[in-house]
């Protein structure tokens, strides 16, 4: 067991190399990224993954439940504020921060798995008690939807200046970029308090975001 462990932990760390690699990668390469590309960015050596994987496909969904897997935590945290606003600031802040350059350009280029449609079901779960009880506590402007809020962090989560930055290897602006990203988080969320005029025209349907995952083979 003790000779497993030390092979589970670096398993570990290599997913999480993979999962921001492919995060990057992704943004600038869109579905038609490579295993290749996000091996080399993760420092891992494509012959470990196909070992592990036997396709690419399999790599992506493996990657898609890891990032599921965050959205579902970053919920249960925001629900552990005992401040609603607190909760539902928290969930956005970190669901911006780190799903930079998101997974979904993969969306309907690969199946979707069962881990990955449960993950969604909670994460989505999650989203609306966190909206929901901002709701009732009078703190979030009453027509915005959970909806309204994925697509906001969607958008959010895409910075043209971080990825611009990462192509040109300026590290030395990455965190100020982080912190300017931060900025444009807060004026977000300030857009979603309560007593703002009305949303213009009528709340976004959840399929504008779910039907784009239908597999096309």
């Amino acid at each position: 067991m003790a000779r497993k462990a030390p092979r589970h932990a670096e398993a570990a760390r290599n997913d999480q190399a993979l999962l921001e690699a492919a995060r990057s990668v992704l943004a600038v390469d869109g579905a038609h990224a490579s295993v290749a590309a996000i091996a080399a960015r993760a420092g891992v050596g494509i012959a470990s993954l196909y070992r592990r994987y036997r396709s690419k496909d399999e790599l992506f969904q493996h990657l898609c439940e890891l990032s599921l897997e965050q959205w579902v935590r970053a919920g249960e945290h925001g629900l552990a504020h005992e401040d609603p606003w607190a909760g539902l600031a928290y969930y956005v802040t970190a669901a911006v921060e780190f799903s930079g350059g998101s997974l979904g350009p993969l969306a309907g280029s690969i199946a979707v798995t069962d881990e990955m449609a449960a993950r969604f079901a909670r994460s989505d779960e999650l989203l609306g008690e966190l909206i929901e009880r901002a709701h009732a506590a009078g703190v979030l402007r009453p027509d915005a939807t959970a909806m309204d809020v994925s697509l906001l962090i969607e958008q959010l989560a895409k910075s043209p200046l971080m990825q611009q930055l990462e192509r040109q290897g300026r590290d030395d602006l990455i965190e100020a970029a982080r912190a300017a990203r931060r900025r444009t988080i807060a004026i977000a969320l300030d857009g979603l308090r309560a007593g703002h005029p009305p949303l213009p025209g009528e709340a976004p349907a959840p399929e504008l975001l779910t039907e784009r995952w239908e597999h096309q083979p």
